[in-house]
This record gives C-alpha cells, structure tokens and sequence, in this order.
C-alpha cells in the first residue's frame, strides 16, 4: 500500500492494500479504509471510523473526531462513510454520541466542499451536496439527493427530504420538505419544486407539475397543513412523489418550511 513516510497510522488501524495515504496524514485508533480511497495530505482521521471505497480526502479535512457535544462523555461512538465520496478541504465530521444512536453516517457519491462541517449523529444519504461552509447541528437527516448551499446552517434534528434545494445562506429551523427550493436571509420560505434538479435527474413533466400543484397548495393557499394536505389529495394527480411529500410532512416532528 502507498502510505507517504512521513504519516503516521495507528496499528489499530486496517488500510486495504490499494488505499493511499499521504504526507502528514495521521490515523488514530481503530479506523478502516477501503480499496482505492486516497487520503491527499494533512488529513486526520479518528477511530472508531470505518471508510468505504474510491473515497477522495482533501488537505486538512478532520473525520471522527469526539463531539463537543457536553452530554457526550467518552461512550462508544463511531463514524461510518460510505464510498465514491469527495471531503474537500477543512471538512469535518464528528462521530456520534451514545445518546444519540452512536454513530454519525455518510452514504455514497456525496461531494462536501471546502468547511462543511456534519456533526453528530447526522445521517446523510447519498448523491447530496454540502457546498462551502454548509453547516449541519447534531441529529440532522439528510436525505438522498439533496444540496445544501454554501453558508447555511441546520438546525439539530432537522430532516432535509429528497431531491430538495436549499440555498445559500439559510438558516434552516424546521425541516425542508422534498422536492422543494427553499431559501431565506434568515426566515426560511419554500418557493416551490427543485425544478432544475428534477429534470436533470430524469423526473417527468407530469410528476414535476404534480409537485409544483401540490406544493403551491402547501404554501400559498392559506390552508392549515391538514387541511392543505386534504385539498392536494383532492385535487393533485396521484403519483409516489406526492405521496413521498405528504408521508415527509405528516412524519414531521418539528413542523415543515412553508
């Protein structure tokens, strides 16, 4: 295996044979890497972590680290990352907390630009987007698909539903319904479907006008959510999409972004 002599790796650590790991890099504790991942240079990683394959590390990211969360008192907690994902520069990822399910997650083919932090106990999907200082509080859900722009912050226990877009510098306080464009200067409001991300992902224009019917009701026509819920079911064409959307909002426990 390709690891620079000026790393350092912990015997704990189990790097498969075709990882590479770079100058100045360090590998504390129990950490696993897999086939191909490549660690740059100057990256640190903390175990217990487990890494999967044909990931990308960047200089200076930092994964697995304990959380400053002040209830977490040394327990057992782990950091688990999928594979085909880009950490780029200053990234960090904080393992979990006991309290909150042990471990912190990342799915595969995420791309988490320069200063994206993801705390504890966050689960990210796959195929998201953390672009430039994206921020998420601890026990933030992810779902697949999603992008969170540059410069916002979630809030702790937040869910971010599918295929939806938030944009730069929101502050997200309730969780962002799927397939929606969300964006504030500070009081978040949803403007509709993720139009462009939808039809570069192959949805079709039936589904995307459902959707974009549906969220119209949800946020413009005045309604309560239960009642809003009743007009889109009434007057939206079916379809699993919209169905997704009302299951999102009705499992929401801190209430959706309107």
């Amino acid at each position: 295996m390709a690891i620079h002599p000026t790393a350092i790796v912990s015997p704990q650590a189990h790097i498969a044979d075709s990882a590479e790991i770079g100058p100045y890099s360090v590998i504390e504790g129990a950490v696993t890497i897999g086939a191909r991942t490549r660690l740059m240079a100057h990256v640190y990683i903390e175990g217990p972590t487990t890494i999967g394959e044909d990931n990308v590390i960047f200089p200076y990211a930092v994964i697995g680290v304990a959380s400053p969360d002040l209830k977490y008192k040394g327990e057992h907690a782990e950091t688990i990352i999928g594979s085909r994902n880009k950490i780029r520069e200053y990234v960090t990822v904080h393992r979990g907390t006991g309290v909150g399910g042990g471990a912190t997650r990342l799915g595969d083919d995420n791309l988490l630009m320069a200063n994206a932090h993801v705390a504890h106990d966050c689960l990210v999907g796959s195929h998201c987007i953390m672009a430039n200082g994206a921020t998420l509080g601890g026990h933030v859900t992810v779902e697949d698909w999603a992008l969170v722009g540059a410069f916002s912050g979630v809030h702790q226990f937040c869910r971010i539903g599918k295929h939806s877009i938030i944009g730069g510098y929101s502050v997200i306080t309730r969780d962002v319904m799927p397939y929606s464009n969300t964006t504030t200067p500070r009081d978040a409001k949803s403007f509709g479907p993720n139009k462009v991300g939808l039809e570069r992902r192959g949805f079709s224009a039936e589904v995307i006008q459902a959707l974009h019917k549906a969220l119209r009701i949800l946020t413009r026509a005045g309604l309560n959510t239960s009642q809003a819920i009743e007009r889109v079911r009434a007057e939206v064409t079916p379809c699993a999409e919209v169905e997704d959307l009302i299951a999102f909002i009705q499992s929401s426990e801190r209430g959706v972004i309107k």
